[in-house]
């Protein structure tokens, strides 16, 4: 990992000191070499493929290779420092989610300060999370289960892909908004989890949606509503939750960012670039597919994004008492 990051290091270095030496020209040029996207997850995941897809996209637009790579470790901080830490060339980026907006409340002790020290790019996506049950629950509504949880305080398990994830400061943010008490249940990831829901050892998640579709379809699982503020296109017969509570509403983003003070030429250009992908047919199908949807917008609106995000999760977090281990 050190070895690898040292690399990285050295390119982002290398480059800006090729920019010096040329005056204007890597700013008029840009990008005149290959542009690096961190990803602090393991290939295969949801973040993987948004930034592989993205991308593609980019790498066709501008005729220059933008790799992505993965480095997961930390829950996302070990990619996120890295690129705090690059040179602000705009060769250096990270997909970042909402869990760097998370993080920031969860862990007390960070390198950086996530929100002040990137460059927001362009919001991709963002994919919201499935309030499900085992079918042993009887619920077959939002109101039925706040009714029945209320009634069973702390003995509905809720599971979660692990302390500080997602889907434990949504379950949180659920329990704060509503009142019922639920014991959470963390696991290492969404997949074993949803494997003991399933089995009737858990009894809720807030989870992905994409994921739980297949079982979701099959009645292996009910699901009782999307958080998205309209119904999700992967689930289109699920309700939003803000039927059932009005205002209720969350959803993990997707989104490009740079180090701080990278050069608004090369964030405009990415920024454009982005919203460009994000208008083509083919890249919304498949990302439907995934269970996100389109954001785009400006690199402000993006700033303004994160900045709300990371207020509203720190209430969740805090409300719990979400400590990272």
């Amino acid at each position: 990992m050190k070895l690898a990051r040292r690399r990285f290091l050295k390119f982002t270095a290398g480059t800006a000191a090729a920019c010096v030496a040329s005056g204007l020209a890597c700013a008029e040029a840009y990008p005149a070499r290959p542009v690096h996207i961190l990803v602090g997850f393991p290939p295969g995941g949801l973040t993987d493929i948004v930034a592989r897809l993205i991308g593609q996209r980019l790498s066709e637009r501008f005729g220059q290779p933008f790799v992505v790579e993965n480095r997961p470790g930390a829950v996302t901080n070990l990619a996120t420092e890295e690129v705090v830490r690059a040179q602000p060339d705009g060769y250096a980026l990270l997909l970042a989610t909402s869990l760097n907006a998370i993080n920031a409340s969860v862990y007390d002790k960070l390198g950086f300060d996530f929100a002040r020290d990137v460059a927001p790019v362009a919001a991709i996506v963002d994919a919201g999370f499935v309030m499900e049950v085992n079918p042993s629950v009887p619920a077959q509504t939002v109101a039925d289960f706040i009714a029945y949880a209320k009634a069973n305080p702390g003995k509905l398990k809720m599971a979660s892909a692990g302390i500080g994830s997602p889907e434990h400061v949504a379950g949180a943010m659920f329990q704060m908004t509503t009142g019922v008490d639920l014991l959470h249940v963390p696991y290492r990831g969404s997949a074993p989890y949803l494997i003991d829901l399933v089995a009737g050892q858990v009894d809720v998640v807030f989870g992905p949606i994409a994921p739980s579709v297949p079982y979701v379809n099959t009645g292996k699982l009910r699901a009782l509503a999307v958080t998205t503020a309209t119904p999700a296109a992967a689930l289109p017969d699920v309700p939003p939750m803000n039927r059932f509570l009005p205002g209720f509403a969350l959803s993990s983003w997707q989104g490009l960012v740079a180090p701080k003070n990278t050069p608004a030429s090369a964030i405009d250009a990415l920024n454009a670039a982005v919203n460009a992908a994000l208008s083509d047919p083919s890249l919304v199908a498949r990302f439907a597919e995934l269970g996100a949807t389109p954001i785009g917008g400006s690199s402000a609106d993006f700033a303004a994004l994160i900045n709300n995000d990371t207020a509203k999760w720190a209430k969740a977090v805090k409300f719990a008492n979400i400590k990272a281990e």
